[in-house]
């Protein structure tokens, strides 16, 4: 009988050593969920600025701007403009 009390022990002590192990376990993984949450939505942020910079980038003005004071370049003259239209079969 005490041989059994004494194994009952032992294996209640692994069990209870092993829910506090399991605790602990999903307490450290659920602190780095929260963290790697927190860099998605970073992330997300970073990317709407992003994607804001680069609207502000490709706007119509802004390139004709960058094209005139960097590159010097300037509107043709409307007479030395040719369109050119494709050939229909």
């Amino acid at each position: 009988m005490v041989r059994l009390n004494l194994l009952l022990t032992l294996v209640l002590l692994v069990c209870a050593l092993a829910v506090v192990s399991a605790r602990h376990q999903a307490r450290k993984l659920f602190v780095q969920l929260q963290t790697e949450q927190t860099r998605a939505r970073d992330l997300d942020i970073e990317w709407g600025r992003l994607q804001l910079e680069i609207s502000t980038w490709l706007m119509h003005n802004r390139v004709e701007e960058v094209a005139r004071t960097r590159l010097n370049m300037a509107v043709p003259d409307p007479r030395r403009v040719y369109v050119l239209q494709e050939a229909r079969p």
